[in-house]
């Protein structure tokens, strides 16, 4: 039967347009029930349809067979319950699927997987096509409406369809909705109908569930106690104030360090007003950090500076609103007007961005009581209360929690338990949340990614080496950290007979495997990079492919792409090309190798001696590179030494760079750039490159204020000035001043990105001093690499373009993406090296070490201790003990406590020990010994939360 339907559209240009689309209906779905011998048979999916015999929990409300039917909201706020095991055989109507599709993908990619899952009896049932159940629009009745009346509609058919149905006991099908007023009209056209609440609550069997409820407030409700915060304007009047330019949009991003204060970033071209600050919590006004919000700008004389002061939320009331007034009173000091930023306030929210968080349950003092507050791992996230009945279970426990709203009238948002991870401190548990919190995919690939892979055993066919030169007679060979698996590049340099020297770079043709669109690309792509954390990969792609088959492990043949240039001996480029190849490596040497072997002077045999070759044309590479401004900058690095049983790390100590790193990255950075020149060149519009913006000048006040505070200059108006500075910045008397401005110097600098070539104009690296650059190095554990490679091949002729290849928009949200993938994956590393750390001096008791200050603050200083590459905040003041008399200098930069004053870059002395009493929070706590602050009995406790800005086991490849 086909009906035709008909709809408004507006066009991009704003004019309104009649669309007429046929619409086909049909009396050949099935019901999906197991049971039913009316409806045609389903292509056999086990476990796909209702079962026969509903099985689950029992229901108080409804003890006989059952199944349930959901309306769009329910779904939408209660997916956490309808993911637990207990719930099980649920019709999801198209209407709902549809609705919840338009509303959230997350949402929306979650139910899917539940219809997927077997066990769960979940059916989707295509009710808009089905003769029976679809409905038209009533004139006057709003989409909404419709739509509730369709699922009501679906619901009467199914009850009528399933009497039908010869069998003892009658399946009935329990209609559940949260919406007061389609409740109501179910239950007058005689549909059993529930809240989500009411039937959970029924399962009496599972009374943990209830702690699972999303805590949904009606709309319209009026709100009792006191008004906290001010009312959010409505998403219509902030898009007209968006517009007219009332009201500024970007994204809000709260401190870690200051729980009274934030960030807006504006979206859009407006520079000078990039950022905005928001400060005090009823200018918060319950934006979540990564919300998209509205702002408006607070008058000029209303501007204030970015807070020095660091405040954690620690009060357990969670009514206390006087003592939030208190703390933001210490905000509010004199500036001079140079200081001062633009300055606002949060009145409306576009799009929360909520997701699970990790955390722990701070358990109410008020006995047996069910409400709780739950403390994020997240600093930058606002406690949430939730309500639960297993607190005493949950206590010590790493759990995950949903935000469900957040009233005017409340302190804090309000949200549900969603499931236990773990014990907090065991490893495994800390590590899942680790992962969890920095958004890093890490669950097994599946079945249908794993089944695009190679057939073992796999070996290079006629049909590989066309297009493919054989280079398995080089002397190729890696050089890589020990105990790397994932080889991703092998060099060789030869001496040609016309004199000139011919080098390469080989790099793992992981494109081969992985072709456009299918599951390994598209979960390779939504992944975006391999996480390395201290004991543990996360892969970007499955093991057979990073460790074997594209691994360019020694004395085997292996697929390569590789770049090979003519250098003359002053590593001046003659000539470039690029080839698809086969390679065999003649070793797999560790950095410590590789320098041992061009150290050796009894060592001449073939891949020494193009080690040798490559080392020189290196240094040379190095110096070019220097003298056009590219920055040599210093993080310190750090390694553990792990205890082979236990798997504690048992010494923790910074990393040694050789010469044979640095060989390794000048090729490395030498092969982005030819290969970023050559696909820039093939495909102006549609090449994926990385830059690295230039650091707005405001950036280098800290550095400059700290340099100036040892008498010295740092220019900052290009890169090269800013190197030559650096260079020029040493002590005799304090030689690790250097490394502490380079240390700074990478804080001030911006997040290289990547970028379509075509949607943008600014090409940059500024770190490098190159005009152009890209990743094409690291395949196996980057899938911007993998996108390069795929342009390279259609550039030389190696392999056939695809549509998405060449559309910029597509190729603009992939770099979106990765962009966000690989920030995610550097914290991730870093909170791994936080926590190990954590483990090392959980066995170490006391431990007396050199430390620098690397910030001062308003009550805060910043150590750095170089051995562990450690860092954290240290503060002055302690609970319970009276306050130091505390003077900050902003402009030196210096912080004076008592009558001892601490300047930037001042060497100090401490005693370091783990201090475990807020066990979701351990930390790092340190005794000033060196210098004594006088006016106290004893020495100063300063605490500490331990970070590291620590990078992966991996080589620098920028």
């Amino acid at each position: 039967m086909l009906k035709s339907r008909t709809f408004l559209k507006r066009t991009r240009a704003g004019a309104v347009v009649k669309v007429v689309r046929e619409h086909y209906l049909r009396d050949d779905i099935p019901c999906g029930a197991d049971a039913c011998r009316l409806c045609p048979q389903r292509p056999a999916a086990p476990g796909l349809g209702l079962e026969a015999q509903p099985s689950g929990a029992a229901s108080s409300l409804c003890p006989g067979p059952h199944y349930l039917l959901l309306d769009t909201n329910l779904l939408l706020h209660q997916i956490d319950i309808l993911e637990d095991p207990v719930i099980k055989n649920v019709i999801v109507l198209q209407t709902v699927l549809q609705e919840v599709k338009n509303r959230s993908a997350p949402v929306y990619k979650r139910i899917r997987d539940v219809i997927q899952t077997p066990e769960k009896h979940f059916y989707s049932f295509t009710n808009e096509h089905h003769r029976e159940t679809y409905i038209e629009q009533k004139q006057g009745e709003s989409s909404n409406d419709r739509n509730d009346r369709a699922i009501r509609v679906a619901v009467k058919w199914y009850n009528e369809h399933l009497k039908e149905i010869e069998d003892e006991e009658k399946i009935q099908v329990i209609f559940l909705t949260n919406d007061r007023i389609n409740k109501e009209k179910a239950l007058e056209e005689g549909i059993t109908a529930y809240t989500c609440e009411e039937y959970i609550k029924s399962l009496t069997a599972h009374p943990d569930l209830v702690d699972r409820l999303a805590c949904v407030s009606d709309e319209g409700k009026e709100i009792s106690g006191k008004i906290i915060f001010p009312e959010h304007i409505p998403l219509s009047k902030l898009q007209q104030g968006i517009k007219s330019g009332v009201y500024l949009q970007g994204t809000y991003r709260a401190s870690r360090d200051n729980y009274l204060e934030a960030t807006v970033w504006v979206h859009g071209d407006a520079e000078e007003s990039k950022e905005i600050i928001i400060q005090g919590l009823k200018h918060l006004n319950r934006a979540v950090h990564e919300d998209i919000v509205a702002v408006e700008l607070l008058a000029k004389d209303e501007w204030v500076a970015p807070s020095s002061v660091v405040l954690q939320d620690d009060g357990q009331n969670e009514d206390d609103i006087e003592n939030e007034e208190e703390k933001e009173n210490i905000l509010k000091t004199t500036v001079s007007k140079d200081m001062q930023r633009p300055t606002g306030k949060v009145v409306g929210i576009i799009k929360r961005n909520w997701r699970p968080f990790c955390g722990m349950l701070s358990k109410s003092e008020i006995k047996e009581a069910r409400r709780h507050l739950f403390t994020p791992a997240d600093r930058r996230i606002p406690r949430i209360r939730i309500e639960t009945r297993q607190a005493d279970t949950l206590e010590g426990q790493r759990i995950i929690v949903a935000i469900d709203g957040w009233p005017r009238n409340s302190r804090y948002p309000n949200g549900h338990f969603v499931k236990s991870l773990g014990s907090a401190g065991d490893k495994e548990t800390e590590t899942e949340v680790l992962l969890l919190e920095h958004d890093v995919p890490h669950q097994p690939f599946s079945q249908n990614v794993l089944s695009f892979l190679p057939k073992m055993p796999w070996s290079i066919t006629e049909q590989d080496m066309k297009c493919r030169e054989d280079l398995r007679h080089l002397y190729v060979c890696s050089v890589d950290p020990p105990g790397c698996t994932d080889i991703d590049d092998a060099l060789h340099c030869r001496e040609l007979e016309n004199g000139n020297l011919e080098v390469g770079v080989h790099i793992a043709d992981v494109s081969h495997f992985i072709r456009p669109g299918n599951a390994l690309d598209e979960e390779s792509a939504k992944r975006g990079t391999t996480v390395y954390l201290c004991e543990k990969r996360i892969d970007m792609v499955p093991e057979l492919l990073s460790s074997n088959l594209c691994s360019l492990r020694s004395d085997v043949d292996r697929l390569a792409f590789s770049c090979i240039w003519e250098m003359n001996h002053k590593a001046e480029i003659l000539k470039t090309r690029f080839t698809k190849s086969v390679i065999n490596s003649k070793a797999s040497l560790t950095y410590a190798e590789a320098q041992m072997r061009i150290d050796a002077a009894t060592m001449n045999d073939h891949i020494t001696t193009s080690l040798r070759g490559l080392n020189k044309l290196a240094k040379i590479l190095k110096k070019k590179r220097i003298d056009k401004g590219a920055l040599t900058l210093s993080s310190p690095e750090v390694r553990f030494h792990m205890d082979s049983e236990t798997h504690d790390p048992i010494d923790l100590q910074t990393k040694e760079l050789r010469e044979t790193n640095s060989m390794v990255e000048e090729f490395m950075l030498l092969a982005n750039v030819s290969v970023a020149q050559k696909i820039y060149e093939e495909f102006p519009e549609f090449a994926l490159l990385r830059k690295h913006p230039a650091p707005p000048p405001s950036n280098y006040d800290i550095l400059v204020k700290a340099a100036k505070s040892k008498n010295l200059e740092i220019k900052t108006d290009s890169a090269k000035s800013l190197a030559e500075s650096l260079d020029k910045a040493e002590s005799p008397t304090f030689p690790y001043l250097n490394t502490l401005l380079r240390i700074l110097t990478t804080r001030c600098m911006m997040q290289a990105v990547y970028f379509c070539s075509g949607m943008d104009n600014d090409f940059h690296h500024y770190g490098l001093a190159s005009p152009i650059y890209t990743h094409f190095t690291s395949p196996i554990r980057r899938y911007a690499d993998i996108i390069v490679h795929r342009l390279l091949a259609v550039a030389v002729g190696a392999d056939i373009t695809y549509p998405e290849l060449t559309d910029k928009h597509k190729l603009a949200d992939i770099c979106k993406n990765l962009n966000y993938r690989h920030k995610m994956a550097q914290y991730a590393q870093r909170a791994s090296v936080a926590f190990h750390t954590q483990l090392f001096f959980k066995t170490k008791g006391v431990v007396n070490e050199d430390a620098y200050i690397l910030f001062v603050r308003k009550n805060a200083v910043v150590v750095l201790i170089p051995k562990y590459g450690l860092e954290g905040t240290v503060f002055f003041e302690e609970k319970g003990k009276p306050a130091p008399r505390l003077d900050y200098d902003p402009e030196e930069p210096s912080l004076t406590v008592e009558d001892t004053t601490l300047h930037v870059f001042d060497k100090v002395q401490v005693n370091v020990m783990l201090d475990a009493s807020n066990i979701q929070h351990q930390k790092i706590r340190m005794v000033l010994v060196e210098p004594k602050i006088l006016g106290n009995d004893g020495p100063a406790n300063l605490s500490t939360e331990i970070s590291s800005k620590s990078e992966p086991e991996k080589k620098k490849k920028k």
